[in-house]
């Protein structure tokens, strides 16, 4: 199967964003990818104004997904990204959604938010309280996650064990020292952990890295972006899937159980 990563600058217009993620979706598909991943926030951002993409929310039948969704009525791809949606006064969840044909076949609230390096993530978003869903893709199984879910390997580890074989994250991952280094690690890392592929999308521009990774399930690089607006390819192999876990059997192998989401 074919995978992609898509990222670009979010602008503080969200009809321009739309557009572009209508464009990487074209790319994608023309391609042959059948399974896209973009960024994290796709709705609007501005370096002066840190809240704009909450004040921003729109609901899953708003504006920017009606635009999304009739491009996904055309292609065949699945695409993965997140908006903001309202969750009460002045205040939104960080949603995930899987398009396809036209509909959402899968949405998740982000659950853990980027309360760190100075920036409070839950001071006007709220939490998720479910573990997202899996979906498949041309026989694979999805597991999503977002951004900084990243850090968390218990969650990647659920989704492994709920039978996800590729793991898919959109992010917006924020610039800071050895930040880069952070990111590169860590996607390694979760590859590594549940012995899945890794789709993982990251926004750039002046606040944000880019450097969106396409990782193999023994931590190995596919195909990488810089911190420019791109696009990013790569072919997985189920086949190639199940001789590392055969080789590599950390799961099968574990002796803890994971605690329960309450």
């Amino acid at each position: 199967m074919r995978v992609a990563a898509g990222q670009f600058v979010v602008t503080p217009e969200w009809q321009v964003n739309a557009q572009r993620c209508v464009t990487l979706m074209r790319s994608a598909a023309e391609a042959g990818a059948s399974l896209l991943v973009l960024p994290e926030a796709l709705l609007a951002r501005s370096d002066s104004d840190p809240d704009m993409s909450v004040r921003s929310a729109q609901t899953l039948d708003g504006g920017f997904m009606q635009v999304l969704l009739a491009q996904s009525r055309s292609d065949a791809l699945t695409t993965v990204l997140t908006i903001h949606t309202p969750s009460g006064e002045g205040r939104a969840r960080n949603t995930l959604v899987a398009l396809r044909g036209g509909e959402v076949i899968a949405h998740y609230h982000k659950l853990h938010l980027y309360d760190a390096f100075s920036i409070q993530e839950s001071k006007r978003v709220d939490a998720g309280e479910a573990l997202p869903p899996l979906i498949e893709v041309e026989g694979f199984k999805v597991g999503l996650m977002t951004c900084y879910d990243l850090r968390f390997p218990e969650l990647a580890m659920t989704l492994a064990l709920q039978g996800a074989e590729i793991l898919a994250l959109p992010a917006a991952w924020v610039r800071g020292p050895l930040k880069e280094h952070h990111w590169a690690t860590l996607l390694a890392a979760r590859a590594l952990d549940t012995t899945c592929y890794l789709v993982a999308s990251g926004e750039c521009g002046t606040r944000n890295i880019g450097q969106s990774r396409i990782i193999d399930p023994l931590g190995v690089t596919l195909a990488g972006a810089t911190a420019e607006s791109q696009l990013i390819i790569s072919d997985i192999q189920h086949e190639h899937l199940l001789n590392v876990r055969q080789q590599l059997p950390v799961l099968a192998n574990r002796r803890f159980a994971l605690p329960q989401l309450t």
